[in-house]
């Protein structure tokens, strides 16, 4: 490399810092405006103004201020003199600036727009501003990572023209204009959230109780679209409705035994078929909408691009998949599912505004803001909502957010209230109230429940995730939607029978967790006292063994299906077993020392208590969440004075969870699938190897690196035809191998197609260079220094490993580049890093056998690291998904 170009470099790299920011020169010489009128080259430049970086001028004494300007004194060469400055031409250099800013980031922001306005025409001294930092940018590809660093970089510069060009009253409401963008989002995500949500209770309990009956006109209120319970409104028992009809009455089968079966018959058919039509929509119309769509969430946040996801199909089919799941009576909830389905509100909204639409970074703020909103109208729970977000999902969550994820959780859970769909005043039907308190002998069954909930999560995640590989590698089944229809058929047939089974996953909840003074229908017999409470125990326990079982080979199906509903209804399950058998001690043993503190004529153990503990332990134990599941609970009961309780039975359950496996549910299905995602919370740093970075980095003898001179447009096509890889490191020549940059497949595929279109008319064999070259022709060469980050992330080749996950992790990088002295050594991407620390060894483990996204056809499709992901990191050059 000549000198002139290493001097251009190290400038360029040492105050690049920000991709948008040039260098204001202090005043324009009437000299200056005159040479530019005669370059032939001003027709095609941005700018009049120059944005190179000047030298310091000696100051004249030690009280003067250096002052630059840079003033040309022939067609290649420039000087810089200090003059004085008069504060009438500062402003007006501000002025300047701020207009010629205008029009730079239009050029970076246009990339279509990039070769009409900026025909890659440099001056023949030196770099222009433009083709430092980080370069232009395209977009991102699907499944590939963002550039958080240039998001933010990109977004300070906008705030920045902003406010500078924003002065008097009409500056200041384009300011407060920009600034309400983010709110007029959050708040109609909120509100099409809490509708959604409503949306969906009403449809999913009309279509849960058709499969028991159907509402007619009997006494002039009944309507064939009401459930059960609008149908009987007013009644204190079902059988004194006449206007709700069971399949058996309907078809005149009036024996038990024949009403028995009839009834079964058309449970079990309409279970499998609500069950098979959600699998259909999923199937046919948004692949993505399938699952609780939380691992992905969690992967988008983290700065992964999966286009489609958060689409208008995919909520579509996501809402209406929703309530044909629920109301089939798979074991599976909507809470989770909801948390997707408010984030695709906040994605469509943000359609509308490009300032935001624009930066993959604050998009990120928001749907971290609007998560929240989903799990506020699953549970009724806003503060919960924001913990939940900031807990298990968010990747960055400043304190802003914080506040924009309140707005939009109260937003929602305010329009949830608006809609009443229950018609009761509750934001979610399990939503129960506590008459009593707790004795400090309940601690020890608390306790206990603590660990069950422990050993659930635990096994629960180990048996799902055997289920979810034994599906993918030994399918018994031809299709998808055959396999939803066996097991939604099995799940009736054992549903059925059992009547804490029958009944939908919410109203069995609610009756679990109430006390038994606020149940006017015992439908279910918890309420019975004596010697039947020993059947109950039993049934209750062996509902839960069952919902177990078929929750963990539910969650995964090709159908939305979330989690935490089935967690909380089997946890109370056992917990209310729990509370049966203290409260039946209690009963015949009331001398007994620990029930000491008990008040005579008072009921001492409340069972419904037991229950909402035990769903706590046992939600805890499968997300292993903590402070989130605590409000969230204390949110749906009301009662402060459980908080301790919840609190010693979540910690307990996380404990033993984590000692059985140490991934929560979420972050095991994230591995399983094959996603890229390193959690910037993760302190483990006992499981990162105690080596060298240049131990485990692809070394430059096996990366494909791109020169900087000796290319034509038409050889750069043929390397990326020849090379699948998604970025290659720029060097100087093979001998010095000094880095000059990184460029993307992205950028450059755009930047030849570009030079080969009409605006340019060059032709395949023009040369192309990524270095300064003083001698070239820019208007019959092609110069690709604005597509290249001149400034990567790099460390020394010597730097330890823990530090290069550090660097990912807080950074959330996509790539680091390791050299010596300025000398590339070496590559490492966010998917190597992901492999080692999955302890997948460079040949075994590919994503041919982790990527879920794997179907027959369609761009949406492809497996994550499957077949257009395999060759990048630790087996080549490219960024690719990291």
């Amino acid at each position: 490399m000549s000198s002139s170009s290493s001097n251009h470099s190290n400038q360029g790299r040492a105050a690049a810092s920000s991709s948008r920011q040039p260098t204001i020169e202090d005043d324009i010489s009437d000299n200056e405006e005159t040479l530019l009128s005669s370059d032939p080259l001003e027709h095609s430049l941005p700018e009049r103004i120059s944005f190179k970086r000047k030298q310091k001028a000696t100051a004249s004494s030690p009280f003067s201020i250096p002052r630059f300007l840079s003033s040309p004194l022939s067609g290649s060469s420039r000087q810089n003199s200090p003059l004085p400055r008069t504060p009438v031409s500062r402003l007006r250099d501000l002025d300047t600036a701020n207009e010629s800013t205008e029009r730079i980031l239009n050029y970076l922001d246009g990339p279509g727009d990039a070769g009409g306005q900026v025909q890659d025409t440099k001056d023949a001294t030196g770099l222009d501003w433009y083709v430092e930092g980080p370069g232009r940018r395209v977009g991102y590809d699907d499944l590939t990572a963002i550039d958080w660093i240039f998001e933010y970089a990109k977004e300070r510069q906008r705030l920045r023209f902003l406010y500078s060009n924003s002065p008097g009253i009409l500056g200041y409401i384009r300011q407060l204009a920009d600034a309400s963008q983010i709110w007029l989002i959050l708040i109609a995500a909120g509100i099409a959230s809490g509708a959604i949500a409503a949306f969906i209770d009403v449809a999913s309990d009309w279509l849960g109780d058709l499969k028991t009956g159907y509402c007619s006109n009997v006494n002039g209120d009944g309507k064939f679209y009401l459930n059960k319970g609008f149908c009987c409104w007013g009644y204190n028992e079902l059988s004194q409705c006449q206007d709700w009809h069971s399949w058996s009455s309907a078809l005149g089968v009036h024996s038990a035994g024949g009403g028995w079966i009839v009834e079964y018959i058309f449970f079990v058919i309409f279970s499998v078929l609500f069950a098979v039509c959600a699998s259909v929509l999923v199937l046919n119309f948004a692949v993505y909408s399938k699952h609780s769509g939380i691992p992905e969430i969690k992967t988008v946040l983290g700065g992964f691009v999966i286009r489609r996801f958060l689409g208008t199909w995919t909520l579509i089919v996501k809402s209406l998949g929703l309530c044909l799941a629920v109301a089939s009576g798979l074991w599976l909830g909507k809470e989770g599912p909801l948390v997707h389905v408010a984030c695709c509100c906040a994605n469509l909204f943000m359609k509308l505004f490009s300032n935001v639409n624009s930066n993959e970074a604050r998009k990120r703020e928001i749907l971290s803001a609007a998560a929240a909103a989903g799990i506020s109208v699953a549970f009724g729970s806003p503060i919960g909502g924001v913990l939940f977000s900031l807990e298990q999902l968010s990747y960055y969550f400043p304190d802003k957010t914080m506040w924009q994820s309140f707005v939009c959780a109260m937003v929602a859970a305010v329009t949830l209230q608006a809609f009443n769909p229950f018609r009761s005043g509750k934001l979610v039907l399990y939503q129960v109230t506590y008459h009593s308190g707790w004795h400090g002998f309940e601690m020890v069954p608390f306790a206990i429940l603590g660990i069950l909930g422990g050993l659930y999560g635990g096994l629960f995640i180990k048996l799902n995730m055997r289920i979810a590989e034994w599906r993918k590698t030994n399918p018994i089944f031809k299709g998808p939607i055959v396999e939803v229809a066996v097991v939604t058929l099995i799940t009736a047939l054992i549903n059925f029978p059992i009547k804490f089974m029958r009944a939908q996953a919410s109203e069995l909840v609610y009756f679990l967790f109430a006390e038994c003074v606020d149940l006017t229908d015992d439908t279910l017999g918890l309420c019975k006292s004596g010697k039947a409470n020993t059947g109950v125990v039993a049934l209750l326990l062996i509902s839960a063994l069952l919902g177990f079982v078929l929750a963990s080979i539910t969650f995964g199906l090709q159908i939305p299906a979330g989690i935490i509903l089935p967690s909380m209804a089997i946890g109370a399950l056992y917990g209310r077993a729990i509370g049966l058998i203290v409260e039946v001690w209690q009963a015949n043993h009331p001398n007994f020392i620990a029930f000491a503190s008990c008040e005579p004529d008072v009921p001492c153990v409340t069972a419904g208590t037991y229950a909402i503990i035990g769903a706590a332990s046992a939600l805890g134990g499968a997300t292993r969440m903590t402070v989130s599941i605590v409000v969230i609970m204390f949110e749906l009961t009301g009662a402060l004075t459980y908080v301790l309780p919840i609190m010693i039975a979540v910690m307990i359950s996380k404990w033993v969870g984590d000692a059985i496996s140490p991934r929560g549910i979420y972050e095991s299905w994230i591995h399983l699938n094959g996603y890229p995602f390193l959690d910037n919370r993760d302190d483990n740093s006992s499981s990162i190897p105690d080596v060298p970075a240049s131990q485990v980095m692809t070394r430059i003898e096996d990366l494909m690196v791109i020169t900087a001179t000796g290319h034509t447009i038409q050889s750069l096509r043929n390397l990326l035809s020849a090379h699948a890889f998604r970025g290659f490191p720029v060097i100087d020549n093979p001998r010095d191998a000094i880095l000059l940059g990184y460029i993307s497949r992205t950028e450059l595929s755009f930047a030849l197609s570009t030079a080969l279109s009409n605006s340019r008319n060059l032709t395949s064999d023009t040369e192309a260079y990524f270095s300064h070259q003083p001698l070239s022709d820019p208007t019959t060469s092609l110069d690709l220094r604005p597509w290249m980050d001149h400034t990567p992330i790099t460390l020394n080749a010597k730097a330890s490993f823990q530090l290069t996950v550090s660097m990912f992790q807080k950074l959330g990088l996509r790539y680091v580049l390791f050299v010596d002295r300025g000398t590339l050594k070496g590559l490492l991407t966010k998917k190597d890093v992901w492999f080692i620390l999955n302890g997948a060894d460079e040949k075994g483990e590919t994503g041919a056998g982790q990527g879920v996204l794997r179907q027959e056809g369609g761009a949406e499709e492809r497996g994550l690291l499957g077949d257009e992901a395999d060759g990048e990191g630790s087996d080549g050059g490219r960024e690719g998904l990291g």
